[in-house]
């Protein structure tokens, strides 16, 4: 048999209080006088009793739900950037509230009727999510609703949190820097300046070098895969042209590099040092580990829950952790 739900009246009877001041206590309010002693009875009662209290009910009358809906294109199908949705369903429990999650795979028929469903079930509040960082036009489904844009930007006052691209760029050219290289360092990958990571990246980079009296040597560029990495930097090394260090713009290029290296008869980090972006799984899978930028998607989860529940406009930069391994060394 189903045990009775245990009501507020029960906990005010427990109490022996009335069910307004119960009522008071259980939701917060202080405008009203109640006694720390009143206040502890309430609460011990609650407990005793395993109160919790009726969502519903409580929505009617205050219209709010305690639900987010998380609107992407592809991150729940991605394991990498997946990691954002463990930030905002961490988050959102921790703020007591439940996360709706719906992936529209860049689809704009599919995107509005998921946000018309989910504001049918009366969701508070809405988290758009990118699977990579971009710059978007914010749906006509969304505007007007409570709403904070994850790994994305746009136009106007519409809060947003996104990885600090400039200081990761920064950081990786100051590892480099710090174990000596100054001279012959070369970024591998191609040019894309309607790429956020690539423009922020390459400006963070050039800064880093800038500010310590050197320049990168040149680009190495091709598309950010394995493949064309692999291909461009064995091209580039057949050449006779001799690095002392490369920096890859993701972690995939990082993997073509580290085979067109050992290709070359040359030794990681021994004769080539080489730091990267992403942090993802590879960087721990190769050898030596490789040292990587991590992209912190499970801080932009929790942070735009945050957000969300306590509004504030402008774009918000979340820190991006050089993680440093094996692949730095001073220069042959």
């Amino acid at each position: 048999m189903v045990a009775a739900r245990v009501t507020l009246l029960d906990v005010a009877r427990r109490a022996g209080v009335s069910r307004t001041t119960a009522s008071f206590v259980l939701t917060g309010r202080r405008d009203m006088r109640i006694s720390a002693d009143t206040e502890q009875r309430v609460l011990r009662a609650a407990r005793e009793l395993d109160y919790r209290p009726n969502l519903t009910a409580r929505s009617l009358r205050t219209r709010l739900t305690h639900t987010i809906g998380l609107v992407s294109d592809t991150i729940a199908t991605d394991a990498f950037a997946g990691e954002i949705i463990r930030g905002t369903t961490a988050a959102a429990l921790n703020r007591q509230h439940l996360l709706f999650i719906g992936e529209t795979e860049g689809d704009p028929a599919t995107e509005k009727r998921l946000v018309q469903d989910m504001l049918d079930r009366g969701v508070d509040g809405f988290l758009y999510a990118s699977m990579y960082t971009r710059e978007i036009r914010v749906p006509a489904a969304l505007r007007g609703h409570p709403l904070v844009l994850v790994n994305c930007v746009a136009r106007g006052r519409t809060p947003s949190v996104v990885p600090d691209e400039l200081a990761a760029g920064r950081a990786a050219a100051g590892a480099l820097l710090a174990a000596g290289h100054r001279d012959r360092v070369y970024l591998v990958g191609e040019s894309a300046v309607h790429v956020y990571a690539d423009r922020h990246r390459r400006a963070g980079i050039t800064a880093a070098f800038a500010a310590a009296g050197a320049a990168i040597a040149g680009t190495v560029a091709c598309e950010w895969w394995p493949e064309p990495g692999y291909e461009a930097v064995r091209a580039f090394l057949a050449t006779g042209a001799r690095p002392s260090a490369f920096i890859c713009l993701n972690d995939r290029l990082a993997l073509g590099t580290y085979q067109a290296a050992a290709e070359a008869g040359l030794s990681i980090p021994a004769d080539l040092s080489i730091v990267s972006f992403d942090d993802s799984d590879l960087a721990s899978w190769l050898r030596p580990q490789l040292s990587s930028v991590a992209l912190p998607h499970f801080e932009l989860g929790r942070r735009a829950v945050e957000l969300l529940l306590e509004p504030a406009g402008g774009a918000h930069l979340v820190d991006m952790p050089l993680r440093p391994r094996a692949s730095i060394a001073p220069p042959h």
